[in-house]
């Protein structure tokens, strides 16, 4: 596979490249660019970090699950370009010393990029921005300071790549959803790689060899999201970035469980439709399109079929998908906002669901006319409460019935226990989720992030 980006703001063509050789790996042994770390080597530290340019803009990516060929066409900047052709600071940079923001110095290159993607992209909520940066030394706070220091200072002429021309020379770089289709169909074998958020760490922690592997991000008509009046569409390859955008409006509780969806740096690559494939029990977004009624779209060839994305996760590590198919777009019905989506977890941000619950029920004249409620991390597979739906529905809405439906989530699920949580903790907290549902539907404050004298 030959493929070419751009380093720093110089041209880059490699020949016959490893399908899974990371950029981080590339840069420190081929480039000799060591300012970027290696830390967790999965995407969960931030010292790794680059900042990634192509048509979308500007994007901070985890280096250590980047495979290379998904740069082809792109730009790269390492902590070494974001200096200026003469030595100049990046406003970063020169913020995060004046500011003492770096101690052992280790993590910094990491934030500095995370810091120059943001700033390039204007972006001033710098405790999101920074949500993938860890730091053991300095503290958050004057790294926090360093970067609304440079916000009001232009952004450097020398950061502002532009994607490069190219031409695929491989057709395991599919640029259509028709080529991915007829490449898959000759190969049923491969691996898809969407975001390679989970597919890298089977190279970095299970050093596993996936060939053949096929790419997917060069697919522009799956990146497509669609919203009528009807109807909600999100293609395979949209990014979680901006699906939460996209949910601000219409489900501000899923958006906002999104923001808490990895890092930016993750969620900048991770795709909606890597996360449903991937089968995970604990993935978070299928409980929240569940709740929605969703409808998953698959293909294989040129032939076509939708299911109940409840339908799709068999058991564990079982999905109703054959070889050769793939995700091609999720869709939910636009419809009034009653859904919550509840993320447990040991840490705010950045971290694996212990419980995922999501709730949409509907109310007519006091009423329970509709109830639409999933799990994920109660069971092998993401699952709806159906006993607790059917405990709910054509009963008046109050907290009686709420209460008198909670013994039903004994039938439902029979959650285990592992390093996240127990089982007596995830039935407990399930059953106390659909409480907060209700008393945040009368108006209580149950938000107990902030706590006031």
């Amino acid at each position: 596979m030959n493929i070419t980006f751009l380093l720093n703001g110089e041209t880059v063509e490699l020949a016959d490249v490893n399908p899974t050789a990371t950029l981080l790996d590339w840069l420190r042994e081929d480039r000799g660019l060591t300012g970027t770390k290696e830390g967790c080597n999965e995407g969960d530290c931030g010292a790794c970090t680059v900042m990634v340019t192509d048509e979308g803009g500007h994007k901070a990516l985890n280096s250590c699950i980047l495979f290379l060929p998904q740069l082809h066409g792109k730009a790269v900047r390492t902590v070494e370009g974001a200096s200026g052709p003469n030595g100049e600071a990046h406003p970063a940079q020169q913020a995060m010393v004046d500011l003492h923001g770096s101690q052992c110095g280790f993590c910094t290159p990491g934030f500095v990029m995370s810091m120059v993607a943001s700033h390039a992209n204007g972006a001033t909520d710098h405790d999101t921005q920074l949500a993938g940066n860890l730091c053991r030394c300095t503290g958050y706070a004057p790294i926090i300071r360093a970067a609304k220091a440079a916000e009001e200072v232009p952004v450097p002429v020398w950061v502002k790549d532009k994607p490069v021309a190219t031409r695929v020379t491989s057709q395991m770089l599919p640029e259509s959803s028709d080529e991915l289709a007829k490449i898959y169909a000759e190969h049923p074998d491969a691996t898809l790689v969407a975001g390679a958020t989970d597919v890298g760490l089977w190279v970095t922690k299970q050093l596993r060899d996936l060939d053949p592997v096929i790419f997917l991000n060069r697919c522009d008509d799956l990146k497509e999201i669609t919203i009528t009046d009807d109807e909600v569409l999100f293609g395979a390859m949209v990014d979680m970035n901006r699906m939460g955008e996209a949910l601000a409006d219409l489900h501000p509780s899923y958006a906002e469980m999104i923001r808490r969806y990895a890092s930016v740096q993750v969620r900048h690559a991770a795709t909606v439709g890597g996360n449903i494939a991937n089968g995970s029990p604990i993935g978070d977004n299928p409980p929240a399109l569940i709740a929605l009624g969703a409808t998953l779209n698959l293909r294989k060839g040129d032939e076509r079929r939708s299911v109940a994305l409840e339908d799709f996760f068999i058991d564990y590590g079982k999905q109703d998908r054959t070889p050769g198919e793939f995700v091609e777009s999720v869709s939910f019905p636009r419809q009034e906002d009653r859904l919550k989506a509840y993320k447990l977890s040991k840490r705010f941000d950045q971290d694996i669901s212990a419980v995922c619950g999501c709730f949409n029920i509907s109310v007519s004249d006091g009423m329970v006319a509709d109830a639409r409620i999933a799990f994920g991390g109660m069971a092998g597979t993401p699952k709806r409460a159906s006993k607790v739906e059917a405990a709910l529905v054509g009963k008046p809405w109050t907290h009686e019935t709420v209460r008198s439906a909670i013994p039903a989530f004994d039938s439902d699920f029979t959650p285990m226990t592992d390093m996240r949580a127990s089982a007596n903790y995830r039935l407990q907290t399930a059953k106390a989720l659909l409480e907060r549902y209700f008393l945040e539907d009368q108006g209580e404050v149950t938000n107990v992030l902030e706590v006031s004298a």
